[in-house]
């Protein structure tokens, strides 16, 4: 046998994947907990069908139970847990019949028992509470890891992500943990790094690095605003862009500038040596602590202007990043101590959608037809914690009839909301809506909403934008920082502030009165569907307008 297990090691570590499960299957009759770990994870990296991850998952499972109590066992069940959470939209319910993550739970707390605190055992079932959508438990888990100062940069920006749900941390809070962004990301020696190019005088070259120009992503709406129409005369753009994988969004928003780059396979030295041979005057990122970001591309500087805008809405807590794009109405005077970067004060809204190309068509109001009102919220359901559940069910209780319609803008299960809704006593009346793969479909979803709920503390931004542009009404609530006032924003630039509520007393209040009150609920979705596309959320030239001089500016009083 020990001869057998060094040879599936060395196809393994040779990735003669296919030779190594060949062997296994033909030669070894009873496979040992390693050999099962060892086959489960060479099929996973041979190829990704819905047959073989299922039959991977079930290997890593039994190597785990038949080793429950060895680092054979423990290895089986870090894969088992993260291919799980990876893979889990391959997994049929209906032939399995199993609760995968609820499993996966139960092993994991076995594990626990069993060996105690383990790093990389918790990296993975956090994976499982996010995909169940558990912000309380994903929380728990990073606190963890940050008590036993095993953060890595991921997970830092991760744990400062996910807070960004909760009310916990105050703005300053996330200063300071902000802070330890630059702290754990690492610094190369400028001998390996080309030099960052002097200012060319005849064209301000703009750089834009992101990972979402693909599949539909919100934020490809904002950035066609920037990118559809620009003066050539003036800026040079380029694109560098981290997405393994193009679509027509990426192909189309090639063609609206001067170069594009895909940095997603380039280790950071090469990617840092490859913008800067570029020789952008500005960068600007896209993502900042959220998506598969490249911070450590920032903390080594791409640049001599480097700013932080739309993808992320709070501070990087990077020192190399030295603007963030907002609006007035977004951080205060008495705040700006509380970000890493200086403020860029756009003059009337940090970003403008671009729009749809579709044909706007006027929506009576559905309670004309369904005789009550129907609430509805398409927001990531991360962003729908515990307290936001409870004030949407005392809405709820308090409108005779209504109804509440959930979508989430990420595949997330929808359990831990199921039971969150039947302890409020409202199960009966909130209704999912899995996710539609055409953007049409998606839009024409709102002609179902009365009135849109936003989410607080973590407010929608792309779903305010589809709301309004369909003709229903948000309502949101007052923030106390970037994040959460981007709501505050969006309604204040469209002329309904009668929208935005103080705080959750006055948020339920609204919400019942305007359900209520049927005459102003018509007028203001008359007002919204015809005042949306000349206000500042859709204004294109007007943002386009401000949007540049703002950098055109910042780089002539540049030194």
């Amino acid at each position: 046998m020990n001869e057998q297990v060094f040879k599936i090691k060395k196809l393994f570590h040779e990735k003669k994947y296919s030779e190594l499960i060949f062997f296994i299957e033909s030669e070894i009759e009873n496979k040992s907990s390693e050999i099962l770990n060892i086959l489960a994870a060479a099929r996973l990296l041979r190829y990704e069908t819905k047959e073989v991850i299922q039959l991977a998952i079930s290997e890593f499972r039994e190597a785990y139970l038949k080793e429950k109590k060895t680092q054979n066992g423990l290895n089986a069940l870090q894969n088992l847990i993260n291919s799980t959470a990876d893979f889990i939209d391959y997994l049929n319910y209906q032939d399995i019949k199993k609760d995968f993550f609820n499993e996966c739970i139960s092993f994991y707390n076995e594990a626990e028992i069993n060996f105690g605190y383990n790093q990389d055992l918790i990296r993975a079932i956090v994976k499982v509470y996010r995909s169940l959508n558990d912000v309380d438990k994903v929380l728990y888990y990073f606190n963890k890891l940050y008590e036993n100062k095993n953060l890595t940069l991921t997970s830092l920006c991760n744990w400062i992500f996910y807070n960004n749900y909760k009310k916990n941390w105050t703005q300053k809070d996330y200063f300071n943990y902000s802070k330890l962004v630059e702290a754990h990301t690492p610094k190369y020696s400028e001998e390996k790094l080309l030099k960052i190019k002097p200012k060319n005088n005849n064209k301000i070259h703009l750089g834009f690095l992101t990972s979402d120009i693909r599949e539909k992503h919100s934020i490809i709406y904002f950035l066609k605003t920037i990118l559809s129409k620009y003066n050539e005369e003036k800026f040079q753009i380029s694109l560098y862009l981290n997405n393994k994988k193009d679509d027509e969004d990426t192909s189309f928003f090639k063609t609206l500038v001067s170069k594009s780059f895909n940095i997603s396979t380039k280790g950071d030295e090469e990617a840092i040596n490859l913008i800067r041979d570029d020789g952008p005057n500005i960068i600007i990122d896209l993502m900042g602590i959220s998506s598969t970001n490249r911070m450590t591309l920032f903390k080594n500087r791409l640049a001599p202007i480097q700013i932080s805008w739309l993808g992320y809405c709070n501070t990087t807590g990077l020192n190399q990043m030295d603007f963030i794009i907002a609006d007035p109405n977004l951080i205060y005077n008495g705040e700006k101590n509380f970000y890493s970067e200086k403020i860029i004060f756009l003059p009337n809204i940090w970003n403008c959608h671009s729009g749809f190309d579709t044909e706007r068509i006027e929506s009576p109001a559905p309670y004309l037809k369904n005789k009550y009102i129907t609430f509805g919220s398409f927001n990531n359901f991360s962003k729908i914690t515990n307290q936001v559940a409870m004030v949407w069910s005392d809405i709820l209780k308090n409108v005779s009839g209504s109804k509440l319609i959930l979508k989430s803008s990420l595949k997330l299960q929808p359990t831990r909301l199921e039971q969150l809704f039947k302890k409020n006593g409202v199960a009966e009346s909130v209704s999912f809506i899995g996710h539609k793969k055409n953007h049409q479909d998606h839009l024409n979803l709102y002609n179902q909403i009365d009135i849109a709920l936003d989410t607080f503390p973590y407010n929608g931004v792309t779903t305010s934008f589809e709301s309004i542009w369909m003709g229903v009404p948000v309502l949101t609530m007052k923030g106390f920082n970037f994040n959460s006032r981007c709501g505050e924003s969006i309604n204040k630039n469209l002329g309904t502030n009668e929208l935005i509520a103080e705080n959750e007393k006055k948020y339920a209040l609204k919400a019942i009165d305007l359900a209520n009150n049927k005459e102003n609920l018509l007028y203001l979705r008359n007002f919204i569907f015809n005042n949306a596309l000349s206000s500042n959320l859709f204004n294109q030239n007007k943002f386009r307008n401000d949007f540049f001089n703002s950098l055109e500016r910042i780089y002539r009083e540049a030194p």
